[in-house]
């Protein structure tokens, strides 16, 4: 099934909503347009969540975990992670919940979450919005096929949140070449949302050591920024609370590895990830903020420790 489909439900559905006579009335009955919500929902096998379209401020956990939902025979899929993204459950991620469908009105139990009811309107031919009521919140979902879904584009995009979805990245590889420096000490890094205590950690503890026995020598505050004419490519930023900041080029080897190259002395570390976490209950880590947010948060917390 194509991406865009000019005859497919969504479009009929959109026309039918925009048309100068969208319903017709007889002896005060609505006859409801021809396409039925469980079409326009099934004309796309992923639904990209564009969090940074989000508008009210309502906090409804599994809308700002999933990458993308899906709605399949009752059931509500979802991507939550980076790591492994496209290949988990074929591309639609893990089972969350199952829906009901009532006129335009779509009904979301979620496992964890509980219940949310959302009112469905069409934006265009492959973008629909959820509208909570409750919390006077609109979500926004693009609609896309498994086969042209741009995974990696995801995954670069968001790399600041694939940071968090390890308890803790353990380094497996100093370069032989590059100054010797003072981060050649610290073997273990974690990462975790912006909050008052800052939200990084780094470990100068062995090579080895259990993600539960490790003592966190330093904390700061990390920021990941994109480098134009590269998309595969990232800066952190890791700024300590106490020390001068150390700045790397960030490329990812693989959905556990990455490679943090340090111009100052130009050496190459690699770090593992440990601890995989995948998300799914309200009280883990990861929060799909907007970008503004998260910068913002940033410089709340830079404001703060310059104090």
């Amino acid at each position: 099934m194509k991406a865009i489909q000019l005859l497919g439900g969504l479009a009929l559905f959109f026309s039918v909503f925009t048309s100068c006579v969208s319903d017709i009335y007889i002896e005060d009955e609505i006859i409801e347009p021809a396409v039925p919500l469980s079409v326009v929902l099934s004309d796309y096998e992923l639904w990209y969540v564009d969090i940074n379209q989000t508008q009210g401020n309502g906090n409804i956990p599994f809308m700002e975990k999933a990458f993308t939902l899906s709605f399949l025979s009752g059931d509500v899929w979802a991507n939550n992670n980076l790591a492994g993204i496209g290949n988990q459950g074929a591309g639609y991620g893990i089972e969350v919940g199952y829906y009901d469908i009532f006129d335009y009105d779509l009904d979301i139990s979620h496992d964890i979450d509980g219940f949310y009811s959302f009112e469905v309107i069409p934006v265009n031919r492959n973008t629909i919005e959820l509208y909570h009521r409750p919390t006077q919140t609109s979500f926004f979902l693009k609609g896309y096929q498994r086969s042209n879904f741009d995974y990696d584009r995801i995954f670069y995009d968001n790399i600041h949140f694939f940071l968090q979805e390890y308890a803790a990245w353990e380094k497996i590889y100093t370069s032989a070449s590059g100054v010797s420096n003072e981060f050649d000490a610290e073997n273990f890094l974690s990462f975790y949302p912006a909050n008052g205590g800052g939200n990084f950690q780094s470990s100068q503890d062995a090579r080895g050591t259990s993600v539960g026995n490790l003592y966190w020598d330093y904390t700061g505050i990390y920021d990941v920024q994109n480098v134009a004419g590269n998309a595969l490519l990232k800066t952190l930023t890791l700024d300590y609370d106490y020390f001068e900041n150390e700045f790397f080029e960030l490329s990812i080897l693989d959905d556990s590895t990455i490679s943090l190259y340090h111009p100052a002395s130009g050496s190459e570390y690699r770090f593992r990830g440990k601890g995989y976490m995948p998300y799914k209950t309200p009280e883990e880590g990861k929060s799909r903020l907007k970008q503004s947010v998260i910068e913002q948060g940033i410089k709340q917390l830079q404001k703060a420790k310059s104090k």
